[in-house]
């Protein structure tokens, strides 16, 4: 048995500090053990670790030097662009996804969907050095790995022999896809290809779907369809999804209900007003949604910084968040939501909830989204993973 108590300390914000016993990874009531480690938080907030349920670590340059983006325009230009990336690093990918995953450990994330490409410029070079990058971080973080068919399934020969491939090999958890009507032109065949996979092989699915108004509208119905067909429920999530947040009223209900019906998740990165999801009104429709941190300093876009607490304060300006619940609830959405989507346990900090938090300085949680503080400590199952920044694994 391990036990320490983390004394001192005010979890979500609350006004009195009080000390955290942990007894095996679990919080616990009751006095602490003889022996246990005491750690004094300094009347520091604690706050749940996050989710990063939709980030893409293959295809990063974080720490590596400087990269010039060329003009690129459209999905293709993009696809390209990564290829040539990839082809110009130096560093192996698994190091620079390690090493970009274990930052965000240090910023307080617990698990992340990473979404590795699979597409004969690549074969399936992303999903081994992820997969070697989540070997190593198994005591810090929790990765579901995703086949991503950035430049589209049957667009790009070889794509759908090699999405076979990983799935028969276990090397992902979900088989992707990608905006079957407005990039693959194969709504059906798309759909077919990839729901087929993920039923063979007993993988989830995870489509990426950017297309707007009618063409995403009716890949999302397609979708719905095929997860109810194979019984997939639970299993399914479709990412972006800019189609919804052009619904309103009885439209947006009537389309979260079936969403929630058929237990599809859905993802935003908070990209802009016009594009971000209505998270709250998808959770009361009973809609799991996560939020996550996208491409990071890739060949798409200089920015990203795999923070998911900076990405719930870009969610909340996004939805125009200005009252104290609206700012809350943006870190909810980063933390409780994205657990929900991913399948981890709710974390609230009392008795009986997993031992996984972070600490910060601050009054309250809604100034902590406004302010994004240092996270001084960050702890995994009752063990202290990261202090002031630095991963504190072996």
């Amino acid at each position: 048995m391990t036990a320490t108590v983390f004394r001192n300390v005010r979890p979500l914000g609350a006004t009195e500090a009080v000390d955290l016993t942990v007894v095996d990874g679990v919080i616990v009531d009751g006095p602490a053990p003889e022996g246990a480690e005491v750690v004094d938080c300094g009347g520091r907030i604690a706050l749940p670790t996050m989710v990063d349920a939709h980030i893409h670590p293959d295809k990063t340059a974080w720490g590596e030097p400087w990269v010039s983006r060329k003009p690129a325009s459209g999905i293709a230009e993009f696809a390209a662009a990564d290829a040539e990336l990839y082809r110009s690093q130096t560093t192996p990918l698994k190091d620079r996804a390690q090493r970009l995953m274990a930052h965000a450990v240090t910023r307080g994330t617990r698990a992340m969907r990473a979404h590795v490409d699979v597409a004969p410029a690549f074969g399936l070079a992303g999903v081994e050095g992820v997969g070697a990058a989540r070997e190593a971080l198994r005591d810090a973080v929790d990765v579901q790995i995703v086949a991503f068919p950035q430049h589209g399934v049957l667009r790009a020969p070889g794509t759908a022999e090699l999405l076979e491939e990983a799935a028969r090999t276990g090397g992902i958890d979900i088989v992707g896809g990608i905006d079957p009507i407005g990039f693959d032109e194969a709504l059906d065949a798309q759909l077919d290809l990839v729901f087929g996979i993920a039923d063979r092989h007993g993988v989830g699915v995870d489509i990426h779907l950017h297309d707007q108004s009618v063409p995403g509208l009716t890949a999302v119905h397609a979708i719905i369809d095929r997860t109810r067909a194979l019984s997939l429920q639970g299993k399914v999530s479709i990412s972006h999804a800019f189609c919804v947040p052009g619904l309103q009223g009885v439209e947006l209900d009537r389309m979260g209900a079936e969403l929630a019906d058929a237990g599809i998740s859905l993802t935003t990165v908070a990209p802009s007003r016009p594009l971000v999801l209505p998270t709250r009104r998808l959770r009361e429709l009973g809609v799991r949604v996560g939020l996550g941190s996208d491409g990071v300093r890739d060949s798409w876009s200089p920015f990203g910084n795999a923070d998911m607490l900076h990405r719930a304060h870009l969610l909340a300006r996004a939805q125009g968040a200005r009252l104290d619940e609206e700012l809350a609830d943006a870190f909810r959405v980063a933390a409780d939501d994205g657990a929900r989507v991913v399948g981890l346990p709710h974390l609230d900090l009392s008795a009986g909830s997993p031992a996984d938090f972070f600490l910060v300085r601050g009054e309250c949680l809604p100034q902590v989204v406004v302010d994004l503080p240092a996270r001084d400590l960050v702890v995994r199952a009752g063990r202290v993973v990261a202090r002031d920044g630095e991963l504190l694994l072996p």
